[in-house]
């Protein structure tokens, strides 16, 4: 028997600097919240078997989903494993292919689970073959969707056939399927949805390159109040790109992507929170999975403006139509070696990264609504993140690293508001006292020509050794045009680690704005309290 247990727990308080009243809505007068995870499985030989219970008490942390009330089981399964056969009953987490057709999966720091509750069936009749089959409902907080889920997909190592001694090939093809019963006096488009996804994956010694067409078939595109008609009927298509080259001390990796109406729901129309949210809010009832192809960055100003993947046909108004987007990003890597005029003695590290993401272009019309999109070229212009980071060590303590990033942000596209660009330089320094102690300050600035103007920010970690952290942080939004917003976000804390348990309570400002982690993002509002965060495995 196995497991883990991790609560997350917050005390709201007041905040006359920042104006936010627990009393008023968000909070609603729920000063403590409190997320919590107990899952156990269980293993006898080929057999396993597991539970998730789950609480929100006295309600969930701030903006996540509110199908996440109360105390319940949110997750169980039951299989059995073979070495060419697996069988899955319950909730079962799955991917096809980069997840772009689909993807089942948690993120708890998002309030993110749409694992789907069916069962799956694995196949390998070889090393080189693997078939999967499924059927589900997907999760939506301690329900399911109305949506039933079908999908197949299979995965071809082509090396021995081809006999390849140097170089592996990979093939897949996928299959997923959402039928659900459609609304009243809705018949352009059929119950059943289908959509489909062939991928490769090549690799050649030092370079690699992979990719993955999808398509789904003629659906209902929501209007701007979320809803379905039988005048605007599209299918959609998305397509992605992926090549590199990694050799001792060089690096270069670019991808490019294309998705067009390619939001793919367990149930058609989103259910309405209150007047201005939907469970799309949430990345609630989404079957696929597109992340922002752009750096993450670690910088706390860097992350003020942040990009999310704009997948979904979006008619907002007679100047802001969107049908999903175009771009990518380029890394490049160099390490210059030691003893050389660049790399001194210990070396130097050199990374540059390069995104661009734009609406697609074409002929858009508001009303009637309808768009006709070209292959090539771009449309508006969503977001770019032109990036530097240098880093040098100067002694066996001495480690440092510079950035420079230069954003453009089109608010008025993505949130509503201003069209910001900005210049970020951060500098850090760590200073190692021993293996296990070490000290890290950072500081940094961002100069924005509207929206919030400028920021400036500081950073100071300690680690004491295995066991024990410290840091320290603020964000000063001295640049704000009004003078009452010029307000400084600071936060402190430190963790506590002992074998698999870990501790860490911290108190401060949450900045209002999005929360991203692996490019997928949630909105969160302004805050202020303390915060208590408990994990262990077992």
């Amino acid at each position: 028997m196995y497991g883990s247990f991790e609560s997350n727990s917050a005390w709201y308080t007041n905040d006359k600097g920042t104006g936010v009243n627990q009393h008023d809505a968000p909070i609603n007068g729920e000063a403590i919240r409190s997320n919590n995870y107990l899952l156990v499985n269980y293993q006898l030989g080929g057999f396993t078997a597991g539970i998730q219970a789950e609480s929100y008490e006295p309600a969930a942390l701030l903006n996540y989903n509110p199908g996440f009330d109360g105390t319940n089981v949110g997750i169980w399964y039951a299989g059995y494993k073979t070495e060419t056969l697996e069988f899955t009953a319950g909730y079962f987490y799955e991917q096809f292919g980069n997840g772009m057709l689909l993807r089942a999966w948690e993120d708890r720091a998002l309030g993110i689970n749409t694992a789907l509750r069916g069962g799956r069936i694995v196949w390998r009749p070889s090393a080189n073959v693997r078939l999967t089959a499924l059927y589900g409902r997907q999760r939506s907080g301690f329900g399911v969707a109305n949506g039933d889920i079908y999908g197949f997909d299979s995965d071809f190592n082509l090396s021995k056939v081809l006999k390849f001694e140097e170089s592996d090939l990979s093939i897949g093809l996928s299959y997923v399927g959402r039928k659900e019963e459609l609304p009243a006096g809705i018949t352009a488009f059929d119950a059943l949805t289908n959509a489909f996804s062939g991928r490769f994956n090549f690799i050649n010694g030092a370079f690699y390159a992979s990719g993955e067409y999808s398509y789904k078939a003629e659906d209902g595109v929501l209007s701007i109040q979320n809803r379905l008609s039988n005048n605007f009927v599209k299918p959609g298509n998305a397509i992605q790109l992926n090549a590199g080259y990694s050799a001792d001390g060089l690096g270069i990796d670019a991808t490019v992507r294309r998705t067009e109406n390619f939001k793919f729901l367990s149930e058609r129309e989103p259910t309405y929170v209150d007047a201005t949210s939907s469970s799309l809010n949430y990345n609630d009832k989404v079957l696929n999975f597109t992340p922002a192809l752009t750096k993450q960055h670690h910088s706390n100003l860097a992350n003020i403006y942040v990009y999310q993947a704009q997948t979904k046909v979006d008619f907002l108004g007679n100047t802001i139509m969107k049908a999903g987007e175009t771009g990518g990003q380029i890394d490049f890597y160099y390490d210059f070696a030691k003893e050389t005029l660049l790399g001194g003695k210990y070396g130097t590290k050199l990374a540059i990264n390069l995104s661009s993401w734009h609406n697609l272009p074409g002929e858009y019309r508001l009303n009637p609504a309808e768009y006709d999109t070209n292959i090539f070229g771009v449309g508006e212009k969503y977001f770019s993140d032109y990036n530097l980071e240098l880093r040098k060590q100067f002694s066996e303590n001495w480690h440092t690293a510079f950035y420079y990033i230069r954003q453009y942000y089109n608010k008025q596209w993505q949130e509503g508001g201003d069209k910001v660009n900005t210049n970020i330089v951060t500098a850090e320094a760590t200073y190692n006292f021993a293996e296990n102690k070490s000290i890290r300050v950072e500081g940094e600035h961002m100069w924005a020509d509207a929206d919030k103007k400028n920021w400036a920010g500081a950073t100071v970690e300690l680690n004491l050794n295995d066991k024990y952290s410290l840091y320290v942080w603020d964000i000063y939004n001295y640049g704000n045009d009004d003078a009452s917003k010029q307000i400084h976000y600071y936060n402190f804390g430190g963790a506590y680690r002992i074998g698999a348990t870990r501790i860490a309570a911290n108190y401060g400002r949450q900045r209002g704005g999005l929360v991203c982690v692996g490019g997928v993002c949630r909105f969160v509002p302004e805050s202020t309290g303390l915060s208590l965060t408990i994990s262990t495995a077992f």
